[in-house]
Formats: structure tokens, C-alpha cells, sequence
């Protein structure tokens, strides 16, 4: 295979959503790409609010927030599937994984995923915090994990990033006792693409793509972040008219 063939890995990108990408959720969205390989992409929309903050979230699975400076943080719509899941985003805090391969059901905006697609992190609003029993995959048909475990029960290492997202109760439990990551990104919620799915939304224009920073992920305030994205591009919003080219 020659370079030009070799396929697109965009793990540890941002997609940033062109102008004219008309949507509710994914319009001027920002998605940070945890997972990209033949089989499909996994990704975490990083500047829509879900309505709701870390400390009402540690308050309804009855957990103290053991970091008050953080009280009044957002929790995010990471996207269209499992919004009653959650998903923490933060720094490597243990030994490295084998990446996980994902499989991840096609569409991204209309199709409920099944049951078993996600780990369990958290519920949403009134639901019953989530078992702490290791997680076997990051997403539908993904291969169980084996090797050196991470720090926490069900993590999945970002390759090339320094970053892991997880989905076991225990990053949140050790957040409530004072320790855990020293940043912290949650959603509710994650997007997916199958096979192709997200090669061809490139090729639609769909999506501008460049090498994600962690100062957007953690440091930039929501509403700044679409727009720090397309400055990483050296470009604004204005600037492009809906169905131009992309980087």
C-alpha cells in the first residue's frame, strides 16, 4: 500500500463542522475523535452544554464534589448516542491498553444505539448510579481489553494523545475524595460513524479536521471553543461559505 492509499487515522483530532453542516446537535460543533480505524470512529462533541453541572451530576448519584473550584463546570452533550451514559475525558492516569477496535453502529444523528454499545459511566437526571464492574469494550463489537490494566475499571487510552476517556464509576469517586485527574471533561452522550461513514462526510465537506489541543478541551470556555477550533485552522467562520473546501 502507498502512503497515498494508507488510511486516514484522525485519533486525536478535532472535527470541526463547516458552516453550512444544518443540524441541532452537530451544527458549529466541535467533536474530539477518541478512536479512528477502518472499522469506524468515536468521538465526543466538546462545546454543547447538556443543561446540567458537575455538581448537580455528583449530587444525584449522591456523591460529594470533592473539587469545589469546579462546581458550576458544564456537563456536556458529547452526542446522539447513549445520552443516559457518561463519559470522562482526562489525562493518562495508568499503565497503557491495547487500543480498542471499535465498531460503532453507522448512523450518527437518528439511530438509538443498542443496550450494550457503551459502558456504563453514569445516568442521566434521577437514574441509579451505574455498577462499577469492569467494561469488556468501548463501543458495539469492540474487543475486549487485555494487558496492563489502567488506573480505573473501563479506560480507553487515546492513542498519541496523553489522554484517556473512561466509563467506570471510579474516576468520579475518586474526584468526590479530592484526587483523581487534575482536568476533567464529562458528557452525556457520545458520536459514532461506522465504516466509511465519517471518510465520506469528509468528502461531502462536512467537516474541517485538524490536530486536536487539550488547552481547547480543558482551558477554553464553551462558547469560544468553535471558533479557537477554526483559528488552530487559521481561518473564522466568516470566512468560509457553506459547501467550501476543506483542510
Amino acid at each position: 500500500m502507498s502512503a497515498d492509499d494508507a488510511p486516514v487515522n484522525l485519533t486525536h483530532h478535532f472535527l470541526i463542522a463547516m458552516p453550512g453542516l444544518n443540524d441541532e446537535l452537530f451544527g458549529r460543533s466541535v467533536v474530539y475523535v477518541c478512536e479512528h480505524t477502518p472499522k469506524g470512529a468515536l468521538g465526543l462533541i466538546v462545546n454543547k452544554p447538556s443543561g446540567i453541572t458537575i455538581d448537580d451530576l455528583f449530587q444525584r448519584l449522591d456523591l460529594p464534589l470533592g473539587r469545589p473550584d469546579w462546581a458550576g463546570m458544564p456537563v456536556l452533550r458529547g452526542g446522539p448516542l447513549q445520552t443516559e451514559r457518561g463519559f470522562v475525558l482526562h489525562e493518562d492516569m495508568g499503565e497503557p491498553l491495547p487500543l480498542m477496535v471499535a465498531q460503532p453502529p453507522r448512523a450518527v444523528a437518528d439511530t438509538p444505539a443498542p443496550a450494550s454499545a457503551v459502558p456504563a459511566l453514569l445516568q442521566a437526571a434521577g437514574a441509579a448510579p451505574a455498577v462499577d464492574a469492569p467494561a469488556s469494550s468501548a463501543a458495539e463489537g469492540a474487543a475486549s481489553p487485555s494487558g496492563r490494566p489502567t488506573v480505573y475499571a473501563s479506560s480507553l487510552k487515546v492513542a498519541g494523545s496523553g489522554l484517556e476517556l473512561t466509563t467506570s464509576r471510579d474516576v468520579l469517586e475518586a474526584v468526590s475524595a479530592g484526587a483523581g485527574p487534575r482536568q476533567i471533561l464529562i458528557t452525556l452522550g457520545y458520536a459514532s460513524w461506522g465504516e466509511g461513514q465519517l471518510e465520506s462526510e469528509l468528502g461531502d465537506n462536512a467537516w474541517l479536521t485538524v490536530p486536536a489541543d487539550p488547552a481547547l478541551l480543558f482551558e477554553v470556555p464553551l462558547e469560544e471553543r468553535y471558533e479557537r477550533a477554526m483559528a488552530l485552522l487559521g481561518v473564522q467562520p466568516w470566512m468560509l461559505a457553506p459547501g467550501a473546501g476543506r483542510a
